[in-house]
């Protein structure tokens, strides 16, 4: 994979991941995250690994086997880091007027994108 294909795959997931979390995301998505298995939390996953659809097919140059297994960790990653930041703030009682939740925020997204970096990791191993 050129440098140039990965960096323009890198912008990709940053807009997509923008549209997905901040602007097509719900109340109804963002009420489920905290409860395990909830059809919410589990959408608002499901966008995001449909949204990374594109986006891997363009930097893997087609469709295969690795594209549909990034597209399901992805998937399953992304819900597990949001449900685990919503746990541990709830646990703790952390609100958006404190100095830990931003910081939980930030640990989410930073998780999020290695999650990116990580998938155009794997597609750059296989080729």
């Amino acid at each position: 994979m050129s440098v140039a294909l990965a960096l323009t795959a890198l912008a990709l997931f940053q807009i997509k991941h923008y549209l997905a979390d901040f602007q097509w995301q719900n109340a109804w998505m963002i009420a489920g995250k905290a409860r395990y298995g909830h059809p919410g939390g589990v959408a608002h996953a499901g966008l995001h690994a449909l949204l990374s659809l594109p986006v891997l097919v363009f930097a893997a140059g087609g469709w295969s086997g690795m594209v549909a297994g990034l597209l399901i960790a992805e998937g399953l990653v992304h819900y597990h880091i949001d449900w685990i930041k919503l746990r541990f703030g709830a646990a703790r009682g952390i609100r958006p007027d404190d100095r830990e939740f931003w910081h939980l925020v930030g640990l989410d997204q930073m998780a999020h994108q290695m999650t990116y970096l990580g998938m155009l990791a794997g597609l750059a191993i296989q080729a």
